[in-house]
């Protein structure tokens, strides 16, 4: 059997243009689970999610904020922080260089405030075309000034995470992010301050080991797969056949380990809600 490298989006770019048929590919999909196909425009209108089966296919963290913040009211913060190969590790240059080209964002998250149906909030959301998410110094550093601006401000923070996991480039600088995002979550829960935050598919790893699972209200999309390690690792661990389903959304809320998994067309709504019943402002309605 000849061994075949699986094509890595971040390596080997090309600067051509792309071919006709290439573009036609890539205006349409094929859901993953149910393997219909679905036109650019159809993905759009659905909120990229497959009206056949539910999928939720993964959108990028900019299409995420026009979804959940009202019109014109995200203001970013630190959109100018980026990494540095600060263990010069082999490499590391040009794969930063192609997460920037095939993600257009700096780093791996993207935080700021807004508002959600009216309500102020803090929010961070994270980029999959950045390097699967992977959680590094500037992405630490970034979602703890994030939860330190709503701390100093009085306001909630709703986050989205998607993730591999700790970013190997940076070593133990990776791994620290683990607990200082941890220490920025507790100072703003200790002011009783509110955290939601929304797995979407992957979280794994480190941030799931991390802020994801310190929320006060852990929220999933459907289907989104959640664990620190893959259900492969730990099947070749345990050497045991893993329950169908297993660290999926919806074994994660049937076993208590989120709190709902909600459709993306009613998390803005969601979110909202939640918002407001945590702000004192809520009123029981006249039956």
């Amino acid at each position: 059997m000849r061994f075949v490298k699986p094509k890595n989006a971040l390596e080997g770019l090309s600067k051509q243009p792309p071919a006709l048929n290439e573009a036609m590919e890539e205006a349409i999909v094929t859901c993953d689970k149910c393997k219909k196909t679905l036109a650019a425009d159809e993905q759009e209108n659905e909120l990229y999610v497959c009206p056949y089966c539910r999928r939720h296919f993964r959108i990028n963290a900019r299409q995420r904020i026009d979804m959940i913040s009202d019109a014109e009211t995200f203001i970013e913060f630190d959109e100018d922080l980026a990494p540095v190969n600060i263990l010069g590790f082999p490499g590391y240059e040009d794969k930063l260089r192609s997460a920037r080209l095939q993600s257009a964002e700096r780093d791996c998250v993207v935080c700021g405030k807004c508002e959600i149906e009216g309500h102020k909030t803090a929010i961070f959301v994270m980029e999959p075309g950045f390097m699967m998410g992977s959680m590094g110094a500037v992405a630490g550093e970034k979602i703890t000034r994030t939860f330190e601006r709503a701390l100093a401000d009085g306001m909630p923070v709703v986050g989205y995470a998607v993730s591999g996991g700790a970013r190997m480039q940076e070593g133990i600088v990776s791994l620290m992010q683990m607990a200082k995002t941890s220490g920025a979550v507790k100072r703003h829960s200790d002011a009783g301050n509110l955290f939601i935050c929304v797995l979407t598919d992957p979280t794994t790893g480190g941030v799931t080991a991390s802020f994801a699972m310190e929320a006060d209200i852990i929220l999933a999309e459907p289907y989104a797969l959640i664990g620190f390690a893959g259900p492969r690792v730990i099947e070749q661990t345990i050497r045991k056949k893993l329950p169908a389903g297993f660290q999926r959304a919806e074994f994660m809320l049937e076993h208590g380990f989120i709190d709902n998994v909600v459709d993306r067309k009613r998390q803005k709504k969601y979110l909202s809600q939640l918002l407001r019943i945590h702000s004192g402002t809520h009123r029981k309605e006249e039956p």
